[in-house]
């Protein structure tokens, strides 16, 4: 399995449904809880060029959000990306 790993916010519902999706798929990830930290979220937001949470990193493929993460299992292709 490839390194997962997502930057998350406690108050977030959709950093607990993406967390959700890949625990159902068996990846083990490295979360990153952003919560009233401004330096880990200006870390995240220019390793991301974006400011929201999620924020997914499967090996050194930046996936996006919770969103782009679903989208990826619908189309077929998160499986593939998390065992490459």
């Amino acid at each position: 399995m490839q390194k997962v790993v997502i930057y998350t916010a406690e108050y977030c519902p959709y950093c607990h449904l993406a967390k959700e999706l890949l625990r159902t798929k068996g990846a083990m990830f490295e979360e990153i809880d952003v919560t009233g930290n401004t330096q880990l979220r200006s870390e995240m937001s220019a390793r991301a060029g974006r400011s929201t949470v999620p924020q997914i990193w499967i090996g050194e493929t930046h996936v996006g959000g919770c969103d782009d993460l679903h989208a990826l299992d619908r189309n077929g292709k998160l499986d593939g990306l998390l065992t490459a």
